[in-house]
């Protein structure tokens, strides 16, 4: 029977949940989450491939920033991957930096963490921490954190124009036992300026809300004395980013095939599940929780900047308006008196 993994799973949940349930569940359950137990590596070899997995480009911007600061006695990257993106950061330091740097890696996946270990266990400064919250509170507050294609990672809620309003699209089983989708009232507390600004949606227009980062960034903020943190991942501004995109951007990864439309619950538990990241909403976000927007570039902006030297095919694709460079941006934000 087809989907039977989301099938069993909609059964134990009392025959439906919301989308950004399902999201989780798929990404994140620690016996058949994605993340946690289905991935094997990421890049040309995996499901998917990074900016950090083309090269040490992006690695050697990230450190020409880290200089910008200092760098901190403490720095915190969160959702490493296989390490590739922490290996050229602290190559890219050199060996008298790395003697007075301590370099935190925050991660979920037990199959990516032991990638880590492997790839970086000869840095005497490289340690383990399992949140945020830890690696600050060992840090004393001060640290600069860094991430590379992490909000995306975060599960989504999914909203759905229909009858003049926004609702929040749900899986369920009907009683004939076939999977429909369905929606019900948007939660009170999610905000988006997708979903409060004044646009003109077409009948069925949908949009993403990772609102589980806001919760999770609200987790570890009061943490942060003075914080420095930098963002990479792939999306855009509103409204641009649902330009001639009625169904938004979610979409599904196995084995470099994009998934979309129903094939998203097709594979539960062995594919990744994404979407564009909409970074009016983490600048947004950031400010209730007392962060403040330092500067938001182009990832070919920032690459320019902090690793203009960098001649190679695949340098050039990472910093292109029409490649990578276009595609991605980088957020900074400050919280703290830092």
């Amino acid at each position: 029977m087809p989907f039977t993994r989301l099938r069993q799973f909609l059964a134990s949940r009392g025959g439906a949940v919301s989308f950004q349930d399902f999201m989780t569940a798929a990404l994140y359950d620690p016996a058949q989450g994605y993340y946690t137990r289905r991935i094997k590596t990421v890049g040309r070899g995996g499901d998917f491939a990074t900016s950090a997995t083309l090269g040490p480009w992006l690695g050697k911007a990230v450190a020409g920033w880290l200089r910008t600061l200092g760098p901190p006695r403490h720095v915190i990257e969160v959702g490493p991957g296989n390490g590739l993106l922490a290996a050229a950061v602290l190559q890219e330091l050199g060996w008298w930096t790395r003697r007075k740097t301590c370099l935190w890696l925050v991660e979920k996946s037990p199959v990516l963490q032991a990638q880590q270990r492997e790839r970086l266990g000869k840095y005497r400064c490289v340690k383990w921490a399992d949140s945020v919250g830890d690696a600050l509170r060992a840090a004393g507050g001060i640290a600069a954190i860094y991430s590379n294609e992490l909000v995306d990672a975060f599960p989504v809620l999914l909203a759905e124009w229909r009858d003049g309003r926004w609702q929040e699209v749900w899986v369920e089983l009907t009683g004939e036992g076939r999977l429909a989708e369905t929606l019900r009232p948007l939660p009170e507390q999610v905000s988006s300026v997708a979903l409060t600004q004044t646009w003109n949606p077409a009948e069925g227009q949908r949009v993403e809300v990772p609102w589980s980062y806001h919760e999770w960034l609200g987790e570890w903020s009061a943490f942060a004395e003075a914080v420095t943190m930098l963002t990479i991942d792939y999306g855009g501004s509103f409204p641009e980013l649902y330009a001639r995109r009625p169904a938004g951007s979610l979409r599904g990864y196995l084995r470099h095939e994009r998934k979309q439309g129903v094939s998203l619950y097709e594979n539960m538990g062995s594919q990744d599940l994404t979407a564009d990241v909409c970074f009016d909403d983490l600048e947004a976000w950031g400010q209730s929780l007392g962060w403040c927007t330092l500067s938001q570039s182009s990832q070919g902006e920032f690459l320019q900047r902090f690793a203009p030297a960098n001649q190679s095919r695949e340098a050039e694709y990472l910093q292109r308006d029409d490649g990578a460079g276009g595609a991605f941006r980088v957020l900074v934000q400050r919280q703290g008196h830092g």
